[in-house]
């Protein structure tokens, strides 16, 4: 962990530059130093039918999602979540300034006991 979602409308899907963006999220999260490298993980989930608000404009959405494993404290998620949302709103602000655009973030913290996981990559980063 953790893993970041970002669900977006394919209206911008060009414009959004989630590789980019997923490159800077993943640099952030493991410059914290309480997520591993290893662990980091970014994904789109493209949506192609929605409608928001009236439906009369050409309305685009992003809504992000952090999910972490347990144990950080509120101070760190705090930190983390606000450090996060400035970077997205940096990374959205030219798309923003040019047409109808919500940026949605929230961070999850994933049961301590109810999570399972199994991941070989983290021997790649021990040294």
């Amino acid at each position: 962990m953790p893993h970041f979602y970002a669900e977006c409308t394919d209206n911008i899907r060009e414009e959004a530059a989630l590789p980019e963006l997923f490159s800077k999220v993943n640099s952030a999260l493991a410059g914290t130093g309480i997520f591993p490298l290893a662990g980091v993980r970014s994904r789109a989930i493209w949506l192609d039918t929605w409608q928001m608000a009236d439906g009369k404009h050409d309305y685009a959405f992003v809504h992000m999602t952090l999910k972490i494993g347990a144990g950080r404290s509120l101070e760190d998620r705090q930190k983390t979540g606000e450090m996060l949302f400035d970077l997205i709103k940096a990374h959205f602000a030219d798309l923003m300034a040019k047409r109808y655009l919500a940026l949605s973030f929230t961070m999850e913290e994933l049961d301590p006991v109810l999570n399972y996981k199994q991941n070989n990559v983290h021997a790649l980063f021990k040294s």
